[in-house]
């Protein structure tokens, strides 16, 4: 603990954004380049080393959050990236994507603003990777043990490196073109460039992890194949199946998944197309959805300069302080929040319909009307109570030439096969079954990341990356040192 006033003496300062005009007419990060360090070391002396660090409990990785503080606050960024790394693969990820349930559950939060882990944790990988702190740490011996990992998002990727780490030989196939998974073609460039996985990825490979892109096990390379070839296999594909909005008009053209949208996008930023089939460019967009995924649509959008663009979240609007009673600390609340996409909407007009940024609160869907070519125009709506029932006298038409649904997923996409040709046992909520050893019901097989868990947060994904890549270890050696930090029936604090 550095500076133990650093809490009372400093306010909570956190990484700037750039201007929201200037921002909107590129794709680049939405954070001012640089700014970052100059206010680092005073906002990790906020950090008060408690005795009892809840930060701790609320981050699945089990990041040892004031201990890197404290180095940070002394500019001891060797050290730090040391204690930053022992728990998380990728921090520059989770520096950058992760909603920070571990600043939810600081001490400090108890009365005052959190101390901004996030910012820290990015400024320590980011100052990692430009002083050469991150170098290929390939496994001194084989282990003569095989294993393919399905799926390259976070989860994916932390397991391959663990497991190559240990000495295994392993092999990751992704049905893309490109490594990433969602963090590809799912997270916008302006919430993170895309070099940041590149470097991580060639990190990998120079410790020896393979990769076979433009492969979808199932379909390209049979399931029962891979499971004769790898002593082991992990499949780490991700919930891909999105839900639907069944209501009167869906298939009107015009009407489109938010995974449909969004990797348009990506690849136009990647150099693949020119220009996106799938455009809010003059037109009236409404996004269906009030999640990160309709937050990424609702900043692509607003990029592709629309007439307009509104989202539609049904829960009511929250408050902006925590509901103590509902979710006391060090619970994640649910509280108003102003992403960098909801402040461009903001600050542009957007949505003259919309009573707060671009967002109408407690809205349900009831139906699309289209003109005579079959093309969607406008979006009929209702408010709602708590209950999600409609509220008399309340319908309202919104112009809609683009819709968005961004409703979540369900668990993994079965298009390819993979899971019906290897006969895996399946929750009732579609998602993989497993025992507490991360286990599927084929001798072998292991499942881990929202496949198994569900649609969740990225810093679980890495988590279960890690400890799935343990339970495999200990499958094939009898014994594992890696670090195992979440079980596979672990969730996140609540009442």
């Amino acid at each position: 603990m550095a500076d133990p006033k650093g809490f009372m003496t400093t306010p909570r300062q956190e990484w700037p954004r750039r201007p929201v005009e200037e921002r909107v007419r590129d794709w680049n990060e939405v954070y001012v380049p640089g700014a970052l360090l100059p206010i680092v070391n005073r906002q990790a002396d906020r950090c008060m080393d408690c005795g009892v660090p809840f930060c701790h409990e609320a981050c699945p990785l089990g990041n040892l959050i004031p201990e890197w503080n404290d180095l940070v606050s002394r500019d001891d960024w060797r050290q730090a990236a040391d204690r930053l790394h022992a728990t998380n693969n990728f921090p520059e990820f989770t520096g950058r994507l992760c909603p920070a349930p571990c600043e939810a559950g600081c001490v400090l939060a108890i009365n005052q603003p959190a101390v901004t882990i996030k910012n820290v944790e990015a400024a320590i990988a980011d100052r990692a990777w430009e002083l050469g702190l991150t170098p290929p740490r390939p496994p001194e011996r084989l282990s003569g043990r095989t294993v393919a990992v399905v799926g390259s998002g976070p989860t994916g990727l932390a397991a391959a490196q663990q497991l190559t780490r240990a000495g295994h030989t392993v092999a990751v196939y992704e049905r893309d073109d490109r490594l990433g998974g969602l963090m590809r073609y799912g997270i916008p460039e302006f919430k993170m460039e895309k070099h940041h996985l590149e470097r991580r990825i060639e990190q990998m490979r120079a410790e020896g992890t393979k990769f076979r892109t433009s492969t979808a096990v199932g379909r390209d390379v049979g399931a029962a194949e891979l499971r004769t070839r790898y002593d082991a296999v992990v499949i780490a594909t991700g919930a891909t199946a999105w839900r639907e909005l069944p209501v009167p008009g869906r298939e009107l053209d015009g009407i489109h998944q938010a995974m449909e949208y969004l990797p348009l996008a990506n690849r136009v930023c990647e150099g693949d197309i020119e220009s996106s089939p799938v455009s809010a460019a003059g037109k009236h967009v409404v996004i269906v959805g009030g999640g990160d995924t309709g937050a990424d649509c609702l900043g692509t959008a607003v990029r592709q300069r629309p007439a307009s663009v509104t989202q539609l979240d049904i829960y009511a609007q929250p408050g902006a302080e925590r509901d103590e009673d509902a979710e006391p600390w060090p619970t994640y609340p649910k509280i108003y929040r102003l992403s960098a996409a909801h402040e461009e909407a903001r600050d542009l007009r957007t949505a003259p319909a919309a009573s707060a940024d671009a967002r109408l609160f407690a809205a349900s869907t009831l139906r699309f009307t289209g003109d005579g070519g079959g093309h969607v125009r406008s979006l009929h709506l209702v408010e709602v109570d708590a209950a999600r029932r409609p509220l008399p006298g309340t319908g309202r038409t919104l112009p809609a030439d683009l819709v968005l649904l961004a409703l979540g997923f369900s668990g993994p996409d079965r298009g390819d096969g993979l899971i019906d040709q290897l006969g895996l046992q399946m929750e009732p909520r579609g998602t993989i079954r497993r025992d507490a050893g991360f286990a599927t019901s084929v001798p072998g097989v292991f499942a881990a990341g929202d496949a198994a868990r569900g649609q969740s947060l990225i810093v679980w994904a890495i988590a279960e990356g890690r400890a799935v890549a343990a339970a495999v270890d200990r499958h094939l050696t009898g014994s594992s040192q890696l670090p195992a930090p979440i079980g596979p029936f672990d969730r996140p604090m609540v009442v």
